[in-house]
């Protein structure tokens, strides 16, 4: 028998980069399981995601929302999960995993941008930046839980899309999520 910890995304996520207004992201649908070890005494777990078995839906009009209405349609971002690991303290709820995507900036499927690369933290604890101060939750008793991150966007190289965000800039992440143990046979 083998243990596994499923991640399931909810909605309620916020995404923001820099001083723009954040998106709201319903991220339903998104998520994966990890493979566990147990450190010590069982507390502690470690957690390794596949990030080719791990699902995380695109920003677009059916998800996201920007100043209270949906992005326009045509207009889509996509994430490419690269790592996802780390660790959950089992009596206290914290949760610490390290985080790399790429975002892809698409327009109408025709224009596609530089990728964003992102690495970060994401934790359930309280993190504080030049642009932001955000509070994680960590696991309740119904194994919900807020992760919460903030990472520097380096430039992408396009002219464009740098300057209209202002890279190198701070983003910042709000995710609410489902965590889950279980085992398998």
């Amino acid at each position: 028998m083998s243990s596994f910890i499923r991640l399931k995304s909810l909605d309620g996520c916020r995404l923001t980069i820099g001083s723009f207004p954040p998106f709201l992201y319903d991220s339903r649908g998104g998520g994966g399981i990890a493979r566990i070890t147990f450190l010590g005494d069982k507390r502690l777990v470690s957690l390794k995601f596949d990030p080719y078995e791990f699902s995380i839906p695109s920003l677009n009009w059916r998800t996201s929302k920007f100043l209270g209405l949906p992005i326009p349609p045509g207009l889509e971002i996509n994430m490419v999960l690269d790592k996802l690991e780390g660790t959950i303290d089992r009596d206290s709820g914290e949760v610490l995993l390290d985080f790399e995507a790429r975002f892809i900036l698409k327009i109408f499927n025709f224009w596609e941008f530089p990728k964003l690369i992102v690495s970060t933290s994401l934790s359930t604890g309280h993190v504080v930046s030049n642009l932001h101060d955000i509070k994680g939750q960590p696991l309740n008793n119904e194994e919900i839980s807020r992760l919460v991150g903030v990472a520097v966007i380096p430039p992408t190289g396009n002219m464009f899309l740098d300057r209209f965000l202002g890279l190198p800039n701070e983003a910042m992440a709000s995710l609410e999520c489902e965590i889950k143990e279980g085992e398998v046979l």
